[in-house]
């Protein structure tokens, strides 16, 4: 084990007693009003001796080491408690979307948190989005359709990340209670000099016009 992971596992095991984590907000807009339709929970990190660890530094980390299952629970009440806040400041209710690692998807009490965390907090389920990545999506097809469509049950939508980059097809997509495609930020961000990653992007919109799902590109 590297010293630089090491030192990263061991301040992550205290970093939530010592409130060193906190969220950031990414605001989702329509196209066509520019009206704020959603935000994205953003877990970030700041420790005093290693001062600001990056999500790619620090997730694999607790995902190994099974730290993501409390440190999820504590993201998705945050995020939850955040968005009531701002509702009872006046602002109107948007969809607050939530990244949940492999790790949380295959903890056998992931339903039960979600409950828990929307009762705790008063959010209405239909506000609260969970996303998922299509390479999670394919780990175990049959077990995640059971599991999504339990999430779907209680009344939370459901969004496929990095949506382009994995192995999906439109055959399995559709089988999957999903509200939400996002096309992964590579697709998007040499759209003007590349016909290949403007093709797929709007091959990507279409299918999900087919699918009535909601088509959000990452910039």
């Amino acid at each position: 084990m590297s010293n630089e992971r090491l030192t990263i596992e061991t301040n992550l095991r205290h970093a939530m007693e010592r409130n060193e984590f906190y969220l950031a907000y990414q605001a989702k807009l329509a196209l066509k009003t520019r009206a704020i339709t959603g935000v994205e929970a953003l877990l970030r990190w700041n420790n005093p001796y290693l001062g600001s660890v990056t999500p790619m530094q620090f997730i694999p980390i607790a995902e190994e080491t099974g730290m993501i299952i409390p440190i999820g629970r504590w993201v998705l009440k945050t995020a939850c408690a955040q968005n009531v806040a701002w509702q009872k400041q006046g602002l109107p209710p948007v969809c607050m979307a939530v990244n949940l690692s492999l790790r949380q998807l295959m903890d056998e009490n992931l339903l039960e948190d979600i409950r828990t965390t929307l009762k705790a907090t008063g959010m209405a389920p239909n506000l609260l989005e969970l996303e998922i990545t299509e390479s999670m999506v394919m780990h175990n097809p049959t077990r995640l359709i059971s599991l999504l469509t339990k999430i779907k049950e209680i009344g939370v939508r459901l969004a496929i990340d990095d949506f382009g980059t994995g192995y999906s097809s439109l055959a399995q997509i559709k089988n999957f209670p999903i509200d939400t495609l996002k096309v992964d930020r590579s697709f998007i961000r040499d759209i003007p000099q590349d016909s290949e990653n403007k093709a797929i992007t709007e091959a990507i919109i279409n299918m999900g016009k087919t699918l009535s799902l909601i088509v959000v590109a990452e910039v």
